[in-house]
């Protein structure tokens, strides 16, 4: 179930977390995190995307209200949704990768498919 994983962060931070996770991920198309800090940024993601799809002014204003740079937001509506306009959903992809050297923690690349 979406949203449920705590991160080990109270709710502002953990809600400040996923926003900055997901404009980076629109922003480069690919980030490096952890699998749990992926797994939920990847629920956000998806419904950016979907909200791309739509382009409609509603939709452009609930996509600046959660991703916190506006140059993402006019990539999102003209380059990244219109990419995936005949696809239902699956845009994102979550590739395991070595655990990280200082603590251990399993990591993972979030990507947008292609």
């Amino acid at each position: 179930m979406p949203g449920t994983r705590k991160l080990g962060r109270a709710t502002d931070q953990r809600i400040a977390m996923l926003r900055n996770l997901v404009t980076s991920t629109l922003e480069h198309g690919r980030i490096e995190t952890t699998i749990d800090r992926a797994k939920e940024a990847r629920c956000m993601v998806e419904k950016m995307i979907t909200l791309g799809k739509k382009n409609t002014l509603s939709s452009k204003r609930q996509a600046l209200s959660y991703i916190t740079n506006r140059d993402v937001v006019v990539k999102l509506f003209d380059e990244i949704a219109p990419k995936y306009a005949e696809r239902n959903g699956g845009y994102t992809r979550i590739l395991k990768t070595n655990p990280r050297r200082g603590d251990g923690a399993s990591m993972s690349i979030l990507e947008l498919v292609d």
